[in-house]
């Protein structure tokens, strides 16, 4: 009997394409590296001085001697000068001395290959329905998300390492903030926010008894249902920690990028954009969308517009097009990023003084010197939101198809398998047989402990709460950049 079957194959072959294939067409770099991304180079010493007016290279007036060795200060300019900083596009060149480029690039081209291993594998799975074969697609999918947390934790660890700035009263603020909003929302009866966590927990915890009770072991739920949450809402609070500066780099791009806009569409798609998180939380909301749409008020009689199958399945659905959304969004963003430089230039010119040509020139290479950083930023949480929801669909049972009459097949009885289902064999066939039934029961009472319910409720509670912390961060980065900024 195979345990995975032709999704092996698959796996395989996807694997050798990410050896072969991608370090020559890649995702990653064809977004940064398609010409339509331009940034500001800094200008030369020797630009500089001429916008200065002092083309002499001789010794300069403020330099000392000391001891017969002269000592010479950094050129300083006027901060009002007329600079004009030249554009390039961006090339694959230019992407090698980049910070994080490697991350970058692995986290969307491993996100790429591991989406289409999970279409190929919906595929099958719709057309062949086996039954013994484990679905690869999920290994695919946690490794995504692995890979996505990993970064984001290696980006807030940057944070933690700045000495005089704020970064680090920040992310620990944000995730002092979460952990109680974590805990808030998971006491907030399901009446009003449905994510079957209940459900899904209560179904864990009778099947995991029964499972200790077969095995005559004491038959006591593993985790109470109070540890469970503590221990969810600590995750939550990390998740919201590592989102934090992805929410507030959002908010100040977003400010940028319509500030660039020229044509209306493009105007309405970044608002939808940026609200896309807000769609997504009152998508879990129940009286606002599931209980009105399912059930609308039309006069005395309320005929339902959907079962709660096709009210799932557009969930999945709504959730993955906000996601393409935000990915043909990037560039404008990334572009809005860019334009950093300059905006930094005129900001200078407003001020009095002189500031020395090597900051000058730091100030505008940083820009572009941090692309990919910011790229992570805004790729990382859009990963996690479409895996998480693929893994919803797949774990918790759901259905691509929207058809009135589909139901998701969901174990409600949370009981093991009863003996006839394993009849005994006969003595001639050995142990062999009989380890290999006792691994098939285990096998099936771990599928019936962790079933679609507790999966169900758990990554609906962690899609939900990814863009619940992704619009907090961006709406306060939106109120700081709009309001506090400029008082």
């Amino acid at each position: 009997m195979g345990v995975i079957g032709i999704q092996l194959v698959v796996t395989m072959v996807m694997a050798s394409v990410m050896q072969k294939i991608i370090p020559h067409y890649s995702l990653a770099r064809w977004l940064l590296c398609n010409g339509s991304l331009r940034w500001y180079q800094h200008p030369t010493e020797e630009e500089l001085r001429i916008l200065a007016g002092k083309q002499q290279k001789g010794k300069s007036r403020k330099d000392r001697k000391y001891n017969g060795h002269i000592e010479s200060k950094p050129l300083t300019i006027p901060k009002d000068i007329d600079l004009h900083l030249e554009t390039k596009s961006v090339t694959e060149v230019d992407t090698l001395a980049l910070h994080y480029f490697p991350e970058y690039q692995w986290l969307v081209d491993f996100t790429v290959a591991a989406t289409v291993v999970y279409l190929v594998t919906e595929v099958y799975y719709s057309f062949m329905k086996p039954t013994q074969e484990m679905n690869i697609s999920i290994v695919w999918c946690l490794l995504v998300l692995s890979f996505a947390i990993k970064v984001l934790f290696s980006l807030t660890t940057h944070y933690f390492k700045v000495e005089d700035g704020g970064e680090r009263s920040v992310c620990v603020t944000f995730g002092f903030f979460f952990f109680v909003k974590a805990m808030a929302v998971l006491i907030v009866t399901e009446n009003y926010l449905e994510f079957g966590l209940e459900t899904g927990f209560t179904n864990f915890s009778d099947s995991a008894m029964q499972f200790l009770e077969k095995q005559g072991l004491e038959s006591q739920s593993p985790v109470s249902k109070l540890t469970f949450k503590f221990f969810l809402a600590i995750f939550c609070s990390l998740i919201g920690a590592f989102l934090t500066f992805p929410g507030l780099r959002l908010a100040q791009m977003h400010l940028d990028a319509l500030n660039l806009a020229t044509e209306k569409i493009t105007q309405i798609l970044l608002h939808i954009n940026f609200l896309a998180p807000l769609f997504m939380v009152l998508l879990w909301v129940k009286p606002i969308t599931k209980d009105y749409i399912m059930n609308p008020p039309l006069g005395k009689e309320s005929i339902p517009l959907m079962t709660e199958a096709t009210f799932d399945t557009l969930r999945l659905w709504l959730i993955i097009l906000l996601c393409a959304l935000r990915l043909a969004m990037m560039r404008s963003h990334m572009q809005a990023y860019l334009n950093l430089a300059q905006k930094c230039v005129d900001q200078l010119k407003k001020e009095a003084g002189r500031i020395s040509t090597v900051e000058l020139q730091k100030m505008v290479a940083r820009v572009f010197y941090y692309l990919c950083v910011i790229a992570l930023q805004y790729v990382a949480p859009l990963v996690m939101l479409l895996h998480t929801t693929l893994l919803l669909k797949t774990l918790g049972n759901h259905s691509w198809g929207i058809y009135p009459e589909t139901i998701s097949s969901l174990p409600v009885d949370g009981g093991l398998p009863s003996n006839s289902v394993y009849p005994e064999l006969p003595a001639a066939d050995g142990k062999m047989k009989v380890t290999v039934t006792q691994i098939t029961v285990a096998l099936s009472s771990l599928k019936n402990i962790f079933s679609p319910l507790l999966f169900r409720g758990l990554l609906s509670f962690l899609t939900w709460w990814i863009a619940a912390c992704l619009f907090s961060t961006s709406l306060f980065g939106l109120f700081y950049h709009q309001y506090l900024t400029m008082a």
